[in-house]
């Protein structure tokens, strides 16, 4: 199975946050990728700029019948196509679409790397899979989330907030 992550702290001409994320989703669907779940929104600060606007993110679990560069290239067009515009690391973008998990495999090949680099230390990944897919384990670590969870710092676990609304998907 694939997880996906995708978030998205700023209004594009798609709508807002809630919105880009949505279409994110939808264009995913579009492009052949087969949605099995899909977490609820999770809110979190912007890191490392609490000023900046609040992210929401969710997790996705799919599947996909090519390969993880063709699922890579997709996503980073659905990205452009929703405005992204490359710019420093942890600023502010309307949608973020990372590859957390590609049916176990590990891959560091730049500019791909799966699984993702950071995703056992992301709260705002972590708390979407173990959601949908509590039995998941990480490709390196071997650890399911909940066990990657309680790694996490104190401040980690209490900064995030699972809203009570799902994004509206056409299958």
């Amino acid at each position: 199975m694939i997880h996906l992550n995708i978030g998205s702290n700023l209004d594009s001409i798609f709508g807002n946050r809630f919105d880009n994320i949505t279409t994110a989703v939808n264009f995913l669907i579009e492009s052949k990728f087969k949605v099995k779940k899909v977490s609820n929104f999770y809110e979190t600060p912007s890191y490392p700029n609490k000023r900046l606007p609040k992210f929401l993110n969710i997790g996705i679990l799919g599947t996909f019948e090519k390969n993880h560069k063709e699922l890579f290239k997709i996503t980073d067009l659905i990205e452009k196509k929703i405005g992204r515009v490359k710019s420093k690391k942890n600023d502010p973008r309307v949608c973020d679409i990372d590859i957390i998990d590609f049916n176990g495999s590990i891959v560091n090949l730049k500019p791909i790397s799966i699984p993702h680099k950071k995703s056992h230390l992301r709260n705002f990944v972590l708390y979407p899979i173990n959601q949908i897919d509590p039995g998941w384990k990480h490709p390196i670590f071997k650890k399911n989330a909940k066990f990657l969870i309680n790694k996490l710092d104190l401040k980690s676990r209490i900064e995030i907030t699972r809203l009570n609304k799902n994004v509206n998907i056409n299958i």
